[in-house]
């Protein structure tokens, strides 16, 4: 009797390679080295960085960097354990209390990774049987959390209450979650939460807000997304921030009631079986967070520079996405036109990097540019003459290649 041979699993990773590569969607890792201010270093090319989601600044911030180093010289570098098997300090603790008063919410529960907060809530929620409806724009790591729970997913259609009512529609009697981001990483744009929070409480389904881009920009305080639009703890029962973008230092928390935290410690995988985040890295965030809720001329700035930037694009022709946040897309025909205008940039002095499916759908690549209270009014004058120059370029080099995905 003879058998197929199996499938190779090496080989099928390398003709997926060369598929991505055919397609111009290959990715790449480079080592950059940081300079002054927004200022990175590229393949040996000093760039002026408008790919950050470091948007108060506070990355290198030196109240952080004193903090991170006192602790440090504490407590030593790594936790050593998981939060349960000794590995939770007095840094992790004051942390977690800091996140829940800042975010109103009764307790919080630090995660190593957002994305390790989101499949770890997501399946302690849902499971077979239940029900988790999501926008389809939602970062992937909500997408994967319901995949690993075992629920059923339904999308709906960005951004869009009543296309959530009728997924949610669809399995009546099951426990549902619903599950968005606050503010979208690929496009920018803030979710309608009071829409959602409302149509929540009418079915009976629990709200879920993903915030790690409205944490420390929007609301009073910079309490996030949730906060500007004037909901509490019963109206987005579970809430995940994360602590490596605004906050400037790395990690993760969901927060909500004392009940939710409890029951996560419980179930959350992705929480009892990996390491404690380094001590020292909690004591830099709690500083962070200090300077994120009290320094509001920060938010003030961002706010100017995004008002600047998007009135200089329309001055310019520049088409942009419809967003107020600090994250600002230049929509391009195709992955082609994206890396052509990204390469550009970089000779003109900016690193801008081109986002191209599958991080976006097909057909919607772009250039996602951020804006941080690291830049200043020249940089982004610079910016938009070099930007207005390379679209221009761009379209005169490649007049009738069709938009990506069609035929």
């Amino acid at each position: 009797m003879t058998t197929s041979p199996r499938p190779d699993p090496l080989q099928r990773l390398a003709d997926e390679q060369a598929r991505r590569a055919q397609a111009q969607l290959l990715r790449r890792v480079r080592t950059t080295e940081p300079g002054e201010g927004a200022a990175i270093v590229v393949d040996g090319r000093r760039l002026t960085s408008f790919a950050s989601n470091d948007y108060l600044g506070l990355s290198r911030h030196p109240a952080l960097v004193e903090a991170l180093i006192r602790a440090a010289r504490s407590d030593g570098v790594g936790a050593g354990a998981a939060h349960l098997l000794g590995g939770h300090r007095d840094e992790h603790a004051r942390l977690e209390e800091a996140l829940a008063r800042w975010t109103g919410r009764e307790r919080a529960l630090l995660f190593s990774t957002g994305y390790m907060a989101n499949i770890g809530a997501i399946a302690g929620l849902v499971g077979a049987g239940d029900l988790c409806v999501e926008d389809k724009l939602n970062h992937a790591s909500l997408i994967d959390g319901a995949r690993l729970a075992g629920c059923a997913l339904k999308r709906y259609v960005h951004a869009d209450a009543g296309s959530a009512a009728r997924q949610l529609g669809t399995h009546p009697e099951a426990a549902a979650l619903l599950a968005t981001d606050g503010v979208f990483s690929m496009d920018g744009d803030v979710a309608p939460l009071r829409d959602l929070a409302t149509l929540c409480r009418a079915q009976g389904a629990t709200l879920m807000v993903d915030d790690a881009h409205g944490l420390g920009v929007l609301g009073a305080e910079g309490a996030g997304s949730v906060a500007e639009a004037a909901l509490a703890q019963d109206d987005v029962p579970v809430l995940m921030g994360t602590l490596g973008k605004a906050l400037g230092t790395f990690g993760a928390f969901v927060a909500g009631s004392a009940a939710l935290i409890d029951g996560l410690v419980q179930t959350a995988r992705s929480f009892i079986y990996t390491t404690a985040m380094p001590p020292a890295l909690a004591a830099a965030t709690c500083t962070a967070i200090d300077i994120a809720r009290f320094e509001g001329w920060r938010r003030d700035r961002l706010v100017r520079l995004i008002a600047h930037f998007r009135h200089g694009a329309d001055s310019r022709g520049i088409a942009l996405m419809d967003s107020r946040t600090a994250i600002q897309p230049v929509p391009l025909r195709d992955s082609a036109a994206a890396l052509a205008v990204s390469a550009r940039l970089a000779d003109a002095g900016f690193h801008v990097p081109a986002v191209r499916p599958p991080t976006v759908p097909r057909g919607q690549s772009r250039l996602r540019l951020t804006l941080s209270v690291s830049h200043t009014e020249s940089d982004v004058e610079r910016l938009l003459d070099a930007l207005a120059v390379a679209l221009e370029r761009e379209s005169h080099s490649s007049p009738n290649r069709l938009p990506e995905g069609e035929d």
